[in-house]
């Protein structure tokens, strides 16, 4: 593995960015999500929860000589992503089978999802950038949390933004619920150690040329020419 002196600075300093800007985030959206009864927004809290931790797995991955290995923090990352799918199955339905405390809409857990949707794909982009110089699957795997933290602001945003102006309160539980199979086969791609090309992503959400500019850059044509034989 390549691992420039600069390279390991710039990756520090990328995660000390992404652990402040997770904790912060991570507060905001679960009082926000506490307070409106909103599943959507408390599991993306849960999300920011364990995108800290993964930037904090990273960070001691790069830190220490005796830290991490490669293949132990992509598998941790990995974990935090199933459990995070449990918890979003779990509350999603109890949500929509409970008839006593329905979401809420709260102007200020939109405030949170929009900053994150513009935050943390300048985040994912800088960091499979940086996994492509330290050639670490670990960082790809955290890259791909903070993609993925992104497009669950964007779906956890539809659904709060219904439920604040249309008062349709199933969309709440239902958005977190669409997130369900993105992070599943996220969590699949960090505990098997796979560069995820993330294609499928940009397909599915129609994001422009700008917001899709860094992840596109990952896929190598040749790279699948290799694998189809």
């Amino acid at each position: 593995m390549t691992e420039s002196s600069d390279v390991v600075r710039a990756i520090r300093r990328l995660q000390w960015f992404t652990v402040g800007w997770m904790t912060a985030e991570l507060t905001f959206a679960t009082i926000a999500g506490i307070r409106a009864h909103s599943v959507a927004l408390i599991a993306f809290g849960a999300d920011s929860g364990i995108e800290l931790i993964s930037a904090a797995t990273v960070l001691c991955r790069f830190g220490r000589p005796t830290s991490l290995g490669e293949r132990m923090a992509s598998k941790i990352t990995g974990w935090l992503l199933v459990l995070l799918a449990l918890y979003i199955a779990t509350a999603a339905f109890l949500t929509l089978l409970s008839r006593a405390r329905r979401p809420e809409g709260t102007y200020f857990g939109v405030t949170v999802l929009i900053a994150a949707a513009i935050v943390m794909p300048i985040f994912g982009r800088k960091k499979r950038h940086l996994a492509r110089s330290a050639n670490s699957p670990s960082l790809r795997a955290d890259a791909a949390q903070s993609m993925v933290c992104g497009y669950m602001s964007l779906i956890a945003l539809a659904g709060v933004l219904l439920n604040t102006f249309f008062r349709v309160s199933w969309a709440d539980p239902i958005a977190a619920l669409a997130l369900l199979p993105i992070v599943l086969k996220e969590a699949k791609e960090a505990l098997q150690g796979d560069t995820c090309s993330c294609n499928w992503f940009h397909k599915a959400v129609g994001l422009s040329r700008d917001y899709a500019a860094g992840a596109s850059t990952i896929w190598n044509p040749r790279l699948a020419a290799l694998r189809l034989r």
